[in-house]
């Protein structure tokens, strides 16, 4: 299968999104690799974080000109709130496939918070994690599900097929099946409707960051 820079610049930093996650899944919970290996996830926003600013001027989609409406703006921000609700609910033993690859419990061994790793976290959490993975669910795969020249394919043409196979895809790559059937249902659905993949974005962040501070309040770990 030959694919083409547009559809490369979308599944590589989701590529190596996955490897420095299975990396972080790997790496022993002490100090045995001579550091503290949560600090792992700050890669992310090294590698991820460069291959999107590199990148970005190519990501069409992203350009100011396809930037939300204010009204656009009040639904993906509605959208990612009720996302957020339902998926610190949805959580039932029934409802979860295996466990996090890579927990992350930034507390020290006296059970303080430890902020720099929280913050590190979070932004990796609500800002990289948000571009990337729209990039490649909804921009990329959705798309091309749709017809494999992806990037003439209108969002608001994509049929059902497309849609119910990238949502399902997307469910495998989470532990709370349920709860990524709706998000991947939510945002897909936002792209389709308005056309402009900055409103999935939106409430994936807003899903996301929602989900970080509660986190952190209430110590849920498992979530993150």
């Amino acid at each position: 299968m030959n694919l083409s820079r547009a559809a490369l610049l979308r599944i590589l930093p989701f590529v190596a999104f996955m490897a420095l996650l299975a990396l972080r899944g790997m790496a022993p919970a002490d100090d045995r690799w001579g550091f503290d290996t949560r600090w792992l996830y700050g890669l992310n926003l090294v590698v991820v974080g460069a291959m999107l600013v590199a990148w970005w001027r190519e990501y069409g989609e992203l350009a100011w000109q396809n930037a939300p409406t204010l009204r656009e703006w009040g639904l993906s921000i509605a959208v990612g709130l009720v996302v957020f609700v339902l998926w610190i609910h949805l959580d039932a033993p029934w409802m979860q496939i295996g466990e996090p690859t890579a927990a992350f419990v930034p507390v020290d061994a006296q059970g303080q918070l430890l902020w720099p790793q929280i913050v590190v976290r979070w932004l990796g959490a609500a800002l990289l994690v948000p571009v990337m993975e729209e990039l490649f669910w909804r921009s990329f795969l959705m798309r091309w599900l749709q017809a494999p020249v992806f990037e003439g394919v209108d969002p608001r043409r994509t049929g059902a097929k497309a849609v119910m196979l990238s949502t399902f895809v997307f469910m495998l790559a989470h532990p709370l099946w349920l709860a990524a059937i709706v998000a991947g249902l939510a945002y897909a659905l936002l792209y389709r409707t308005t056309g402009k993949l900055w409103t999935a974005v939106v409430a994936h962040a807003v899903t996301n960051g929602a989900l970080g501070v509660w986190v952190v309040a209430s110590r849920q770990w498992q979530f993150w």
